[in-house]
């Protein structure tokens, strides 16, 4: 027998030692008698009058149980959760765990519940040591992925915070959603002790996946926007009670030269922005993949729309800077700024200091010597700051390989965050 006829054998048991309510049989009574007569085949009518019996039966066992289990509230978690989990917290919404296991440094680790829908798996843990745990302990400690029938989730992102006397730590992480099928989960973590090689340690817990969450909206976008260099398209989008995230794909040569690609991407609920809680994309074999991942959507929706007010851009600029004219000045770049700093040398290399908008980086830079045009060997050392009028700039030092007297720099164009006005309006079925 496989694992699946083996789920579906465990199922069948279930259903077959669920029993109902002592009360049904009455509700079922009174139910029926309120039905006008009709003439029927006899055997007919008992197989509706079983087959509904069936259904109340299942029906009803399943919501006592659902019952039973939501209105558990996960104690100690409230100053980790956002608005959006602390609600579904008060509410009971989260499954209880409890179980341990003991950590290398005598520490105990409890499972204490998990929150599941089909955008992700939220868990809730404690580490806890009475004789007390230092700033290092969350950093030795990774809970790296949750496996289970047809689930292989990894941990996306979470965070933690200390009682008073450094005796425990409260710990909420996020994973990618489990399977609908998986009745047990196994939790592998990652133990790094210094001088030691890596431990890994398993903990197997019971999940019941009926009691997961329902998803809310969950429907095609497929709309595409053009940028400088490229193109985006939104795929699709799913809401669940923790969450939306909406999926897609793009293809930008530029993606990933700045670190702020998603940052101007706004969701927008009954005229509101829903907060954004990050992003990923991983590469595919035209371009990427991408999630965004934005809070709950608002109870009685009415109105949903992506707005794209920023998104990397790109500026064909082919200026020429002389470094004589312009050394500790500001320089205009198509309304952004750039300031050249200092010049220095390093036996056969010339540095360059600069200091740009934080949302600048220069394309195709060249140093224009009587000898040559050299090329950017390299950039080091980036670091931030402030001037005197508090206005942030990103400080790095470009390398050239020359021993020759520097006379200008060539700017071919530059990657930066540019103002877009986009929009897809988002039906909602």
């Amino acid at each position: 027998m496989n694992e699946l006829e083996k789920q579906l054998s465990e199922r069948k048991k279930e259903l077959q030692s669920t029993t109902a309510p002592p009360d049904l049989e009455g509700r079922l009574r009174d139910a029926l008698s309120t039905i006008p007569p009709k003439k029927a085949k006899p055997l007919k009518l008992m197989w509706r009058l079983s087959a509904a019996a069936l259904f109340f039966i299942v029906l009803i066992g399943y919501q006592f149980n659902g019952f039973a289990y939501y209105g558990k509230k996960l104690l100690g978690f409230d100053d980790l959760n956002s608005g959006t989990l602390n609600q579904l917290n008060e509410a009971g919404m989260g499954q209880n765990v409890d179980e341990q296991i003991v950590l290398e440094d005598g520490s105990i680790l409890t499972i204490d519940g998990v929150m599941t829908d089909a955008n992700q798996l939220i868990m809730y843990y404690t580490v806890s040591n009475e004789e007390g745990l230092d700033e290092e302990s969350i950093h030795m400690l990774h809970l790296h992925h949750i496996s289970g029938f047809l689930t292989n989730s990894n941990a996306s992102s979470g965070t933690s915070t200390f009682n008073e006397n450094q005796t425990e730590i409260k710990g909420l992480m996020r994973f990618d959603p489990v399977s609908g099928f998986a009745k047990n989960l196994t939790l592998t973590l990652h133990e790094y002790i210094e001088d030691s090689p890596l431990i890994e340690k398993k903990i197997t817990f019971p999940y019941n996946p009926n009691l997961a969450m329902q998803t809310q909206l969950k429907q095609p976008i497929n709309e595409t926007l053009k940028v400088d260099q490229g193109q985006i398209t939104f795929t699709s989008i799913t809401a669940t009670p923790t969450s939306t995230f909406i999926e897609g794909k793009l293809n930008v040569d530029n993606y990933g030269r700045l670190n702020q690609d998603f940052a101007g991407l706004e969701l927008i609920a009954n005229g509101k922005p829903v907060i954004r809680s990050g992003s990923s994309s991983s590469s595919a074999i035209r371009g990427y993949t991408f999630d965004i991942r934005y809070d709950a959507l608002p109870e009685n929706l009415e109105t949903l729309e992506l707005k794209m007010k920023r998104f990397v851009g790109y500026e064909a600029l082919n200026q020429r800077v002389d470094l004589d004219s312009f050394i500790g000045e500001t320089i205009g770049l198509n309304g952004k700024s750039v300031r050249i700093k200092e010049i220095n040398r390093a036996e056969d290399e010339l540095h360059l200091i600069i200091a740009t908008e934080d949302d600048v980086l220069l394309d195709g830079v060249t140093l224009i010597s009587e000898e040559a045009s050299i090329p950017l060997s390299t950039t080091l050392n980036q670091t931030y700051t402030a001037d005197e009028n508090g206005y942030e700039w990103k400080v790095r030092t470009l390398v050239f390989k020359t021993v020759g007297e520097a006379e200008a720099l060539h700017i071919e164009g530059m990657h930066f965050m540019k103002e877009y006005d986009l929009s897809v309006e988002i039906p909602i079925k």
